[in-house]
This record gives structure tokens, sequence and C-alpha cells, in this order.
């Protein structure tokens, strides 16, 4: 059942679907079916956007739904190979020309957070924002040393509207695994509580902040990148302050090339940046829409990306991680017998599957995409499709790849909205093959030895005591196995609730029979409305009973 304050907000939703004349989504959404009536007593606003584009309409409808559907908006203007124009254009001023909020608003978060005035904090504090965004607003200001900054500021009650979607959300979750089918295989709780994690780390500025000097220090060394440097005396949970930096927007292609941008460069650059945050790192900027990235044409020839707004990043465990960039390069080679062995070593496909059906199905979804031209292979379309086929073989769905994922359709987004004919294959190939040498190859295993030897060596003096230890429990038979598994307790749990919904049947039953019988015979005793008492408690009880038992 869906809260009464849920059901609320989805009928918000489809009023303000029925107000900017987005009917269609509303015959097309199944789970907006019971209340898309609302259209016909939700006529407000309808005439006065009927005549506007529909790319506007639907940029409207979201910027009203709020944060989390802003940021789908954000995603979706990336991928211009999969909207009409009309569309992608008008979700791109989702990035950064959200409505802002007043300047005194901004100002009263700053001086609450920081405990001092504005006129004492920064010697100069712009009114009017650079930009605004679905989480935050930023103003240009200038420190009292006189170095220019910005100042990044949460919009204010922003953590009460993202509860609220996101309560909803783990709710629609929940309803999906008690009674989807697959639930086992693509687990919506656990994505719930990825996504839950991702919007709520958005939300802490510090956090943010201790993100960009984590990805400036790893790309320290490197002309490739540029991060912002953090002024930390002045960041805090809701306001932080990082140097301003001045570049042209990555999407901007017309100033781009009146600064005379080498297109190539600038695109294969995109993906070299992507794949070595991802596989050298392991910590990646997980929100690289265009909105996000500015570019640097001091040197046209050798142009440097600039990075920002750093809310979202993105790690995986380290084993997912080598699978995932052994997958990659199998994908590369073609190497369909190594990709399925690769999913069913990883645990990702369940060890009875036939790797020959699974190498037979995955090479039916990778040839016709090689049989194109190399600039026209979509490495994020080849991946979809793949789990697509993997999900028939029971694929377990991993949370962690969802950022991963998001990602990956960013960067090939803007990679060929920069330069159409970019060959993503062979420019990501190179880079992976030197990423797996360096983490994986034998210098590495030299390295990572070097390193644990001298916890080893320190823990070397007690292996023989432990081992006698061993060696006199199992001898003497005081020696106990005990094992755990959450899986064995939730099986006990449900068997428990199976058992107690049973009994409750059982009863329920017994008093329908009960009541029955009672009605027919008509019992004596006190009546009212003229029958008996003990009939009417009976029948009540029976009748909660079963509701009960129903429920459970």
């Amino acid at each position: 059942m869906i809260p009464f304050r849920q059901f609320g907000r989805l009928l918000g939703i489809s009023m303000v679907l029925a107000r900017y004349r987005l009917d269609a989504i509303l015959e097309a959404t199944h789970l907006f079916r019971p209340v898309r009536l609302i259209r016909f007593f939700a006529p407000w606003g309808r005439k006065g956007v009927k005549d506007e584009p529909r790319g506007r309409r639907i940029r409207l409808a979201l910027d009203d739904l709020g944060p989390i559907f802003v940021k789908m908006g954000q995603v979706l203007s990336t991928r211009r190979d999969l909207l009409p124009p009309d569309i992608a254009d008008e979700l791109a001023l989702l990035r950064d020309q959200v409505a802002p909020f007043p300047s005194d608003q901004a100002k009263a978060r700053v001086e609450q957070a920081l405990g001092l005035p504005v006129t004492e904090a920064f010697a100069a504090f712009d009114d009017k924002p650079l930009a605004s965004a679905s989480v935050a607003q930023v103003h240009g200001a200038r420190l009292v040393s006189g170095e220019d900054v910005v100042v990044k500021v949460l919009r204010p009650g922003i953590e009460e509207r993202i509860d609220r979607d996101l309560e909803l959300i783990r709710t629609i979750a929940e309803m999906a695994d008690r009674y989807w089918s697959i639930a086992d295989k693509i687990r919506p709780l656990e994505i719930a509580a990825e996504l839950d994690k991702t919007i709520r780390n958005e939300l802490d500025l510090q956090r943010e902040a201790a993100n960009a000097s984590q990805l400036k220090r790893n790309f320290e060394e490197s002309h490739e990148l540029k991060i912002p440097r953090i002024h930390w005396d002045y960041c805090k949970r809701d306001v932080m302050v990082m140097e301003r930096v001045s570049g042209i927007p990555i999407d901007d292609i017309d100033a781009l090339g009146a600064a005379g941008v080498d297109f190539k460069r600038l695109a294969e650059r995109g993906i070299a940046i992507f794949y070595t945050q991802v596989f050298r790192d392991n910590f990646f900027h997980a929100d690289m829409h265009p909105g996000n990235i500015l570019v640097d044409v001091s040197d046209p020839a050798d142009p440097t990306y600039i990075a920002m707004d750093f809310g979202i990043v993105g790690t995986m465990p380290p084993e997912h991680l080598y699978y995932l960039a052994e997958n990659f390069l199998a994908f590369f080679e073609q190497d369909y017998h190594r990709v399925a062995a690769l999913h069913i070593e990883s645990g990702w496909i369940p060890s009875d599957v036939r790797i020959d059906d699974l190498e037979s199905a995955i090479r039916a979804v990778c040839e016709p995409q090689f049989a194109r031209s190399l600039s026209e292979i979509s490495f994020a379309e080849v991946l979809f499709q793949l789990f697509e086929v993997a999900r028939r073989f029971q694929l377990i769905v991993q949370p962690e790849l969802i950022l991963l994922q998001k990602t990956l359709l960013n960067i090939e987004g803007i990679g060929r909205h920069v330069y159409p004919e970019l060959d993503i294959w062979n420019t990501a190939q190179p880079i992976m093959e030197k990423i797996i040498r360096e983490r994986h190859g034998v210098d590495a295993a030299a390295r990572d030895l070097r390193k644990r030897l001298p916890s080893w060596m320190e823990k070397t003096p007690e292996v023989p005591g432990l081992v006698y230890e061993y060696l006199k429990q199992a001898t003497t038979g005081r020696m106990e196995t005990r094992l755990s598994n959450p899986s064995l307790d939730q099986i006990a749990h449900r068997i428990e609730s199976s058992g107690r919904r049973t009994v409750m049947a059982v009863f329920a039953v017994g008093l329908v029979i009960s009541a029955s019988l009672l009605w027919a015979l008509e019992a004596p005793g006190p009546r009212v409305a003229d029958v008996p008492v003990l009939t009417w408690a009976v029948t009540l009880m029976a009748c909660w009973t079963a509701w009960r038992a129903l429920r459970r």
C-alpha cells in the first residue's frame, strides 16, 4: 500500500503533467492510470502553455517536479543521438538555468553557516547568481585577500523536498521487491538505497569539497584535467567556496571553433579522462554533463578540461572493477567467450548457466555493432543491450554500476557532440590496456607485495602459536564449526512469518464458520438491530482476522 501522503505526491505529479499538456505521458504511464482523469479537472495553466513548444513544456514540468526530476532531465540532455533536437535543447537549460532563489536567502544561509556577516567574510558578493541548478546556486564573490571565488549555497528547503521524493522511490522499490517476479535479480531496494546515498551525499557541500580535493590530487601532475582549488576555511555542510575559473562551456561549439580548438583531441581527451578516473584511480566524477565542464583554450591545440560540481562521485569494489576492466578489453577484442566467462566468474550470472549459450547471445548483440563504421558504434548502447541479454540468464544487477553507466552515457554523448566522428573503441582500448598492465601486471604485484610485507612480518611470530592451538583443539575434540549466513536468517524469518499467517488464516476460517452458524441458529441473548450481540461480535472478529491474514 502507498501511504496517503505519497499517493498525494503521485497525484501532484499527474497534475503537473496535465498542467503542461503532457497527456501522452499520463496515458502511457501505468503507475498514473488511476489518476489520469485529473487532466479533465486541472484546466489551469493548460491554455497558457498549449502553444508552447513540447520541449519547453517538458522542461518546465521537470523543473516544477523538483530536484530528482531535474537530474533526470540533465542526464537525458546529453544524449542528442536519442532525443529530438528541440527537446535536447530545452533539457540542456536544466543544467544551470533552473529558476534562482532570492540572493537575500543565499546571503542568510552563508551567514548562518560561517557565523559572520557576508560583508565581513567577503570583500564583495554578487547578488545576481552565476548559475542556478536543481540543488544549489552559485554566486561570484571576492575574498578579503583579493582572490576571486565562487560561493555555492544549497537551496532553501531542498532537504525536505528530496526527502519526500526519496521516500516515494523507496515505497515503489518495496512494492517492486514484494510483487515483481525478477526482483531478486534487479534488486530494487539496493538500487533505491544507492540513489538515496548518492543524492544525500550531494546535499553535503563539505563532502563535495573533499571530492574536489581528491580529484585534484589524482590529476596533480596532469595537463588533461584542472580542478579548482578549495578554500577550506569557508566550507561548511551547506556552503562551499572555491577558486573561480574561466573557460568555454564544452557544448558551445561555435566559441570553441572560433578559438581554434582541436576538436578531435578534445573529444579523445575526454574519453581518456573518464577511463583514467574509473580504472586507474577508482574515483570518478559521476555528474559529467556539459553544464559541469569548461574548456581552457589558452593552448587551442592542447585544450584542458575544467571540471566543476563534485557532489556525485563514484567508486567500485576492487574485484568488480577488475572484472569490468577485463570485460571492456574482451569487448574491444571481440572475444565473446571471455566476456561470457567473466560474467560467470564474477558472480553476476549464476554458475549453472551454460557458457556457450551466454556466449552465443552476447555475439548476437555485438556483431551487428562491429559491422558499422567505428565512428557510429555506441559503447553505451552495446552495454545496455548486453544487460538486457544477461537478464535472460538471471543477471544479478550490481547497484554500484548504475553511476558508471550514467557517466558513460554522459561522456559518450559529450564526445560525439564535440567530434561526431569520434572512434571511442580505438581511443579507449590502448588506455585500458595500459591501465590494466599498471594495476594488475607483474610490477603492480611486486608493489603490492612490498606494501604488505611489513604487516606480514609483524604477524609472523604469532603464527606458530596459532597453529599449535588449532592442532590442539582439533586433536582433543574441542574444535567447533559455526555457520553464519544472512540468507539462512532470512529463510527462517520467512518460515516463521508463513507459520503465523497460516495460523491466523485457519483461525479466521473458524470464526467465519462460527459466525455463519450463529446467524443461522439465531443465538440467544441481548440483541442489536434484532441480531444477537454474540453474532455481531463473532462476525466482526471474523472480518477483522480475515483482513489481517490477507494483509499479511
